[in-house]
């Protein structure tokens, strides 16, 4: 387990703000415009690859954490979060899952742990290098990261508020910062919507450790 990584500073004020909205969150329409198309690309990349041992980090209330296990029914699926209002009605969704409480910056793994890690609508809140290093070494040989991020223009007048806890990366910079860990990158695309793609043009990337 990673004892040594940073984590932003803002990463409390994050997940108290999360504990708030947890109830809302699972708000149908919410999940099917946001939420489900990237839970959709995410499961099929994990089908294709095979993974038996598989984190879902920044889980929230578990929705696409237990959809792996219900549908792909892995040796092993864990959801982690740093909110705790989250993870309590995730907590609800299966006891078939391992839950746990922490950063993304500080996974509670072993080195080479896991087949596969992934993340969803989660990552412009992670100190990302950290998080990327943390999940280098989480993954073994071979193992997938699968992340899907925001577009980078999707929050433009958010962006520009000095004090907003959120930097969502273009994918040129995640692809550099990925690759910058030895990673292999197998496919960066956008992701389909049933919304016109401006709204929200995020971006699943597909890499695989060597």
């Amino acid at each position: 387990m990673s004892t040594a990584a940073p984590t932003r500073a803002c990463n409390t004020l994050i997940a108290r703000s999360f504990d708030w909205i947890a109830r809302p969150y699972d708000f149908a329409p919410l999940q099917w415009l946001v939420y489900r198309p990237p839970h959709d690309e995410v499961l099929a990349e994990l089908r294709a690859a095979g993974a038996c041992r598989i984190a879902d980090i920044g889980c929230g209330t578990g929705i696409l954490t237990s959809r792996i296990e219900r549908e792909l029914r892995p040796e092993r699926i864990v959801g982690v979060d740093a909110s705790a209002g989250m993870l309590a009605r995730a907590r609800r969704r299966s006891e078939r899952v391992g839950w746990y409480r922490g950063p993304a910056e500080r996974l509670p793994f072993a080195d080479a742990d896991l087949d596969a890690v992934v993340c969803t609508t989660a990552f412009h809140f992670f100190d990302q290098p950290a998080a990327l290093a943390e999940f280098a070494r989480v993954l073994v040989p071979g193992g997938v990261m699968i992340v899907s991020t925001v577009g980078s223009l999707s929050l433009p007048r958010l962006a520009r508020i000095s004090m907003f806890p959120a930097h969502a990366p273009t994918p040129a910079e995640l692809r550099k910062m990925v690759q910058a860990l030895g990673f292999d990158v197998l496919d960066q695309r956008p992701i389909h919507r049933p919304l016109p793609r401006p709204l929200i043009p995020d971006i699943v990337t597909v890499a695989r450790r060597p």
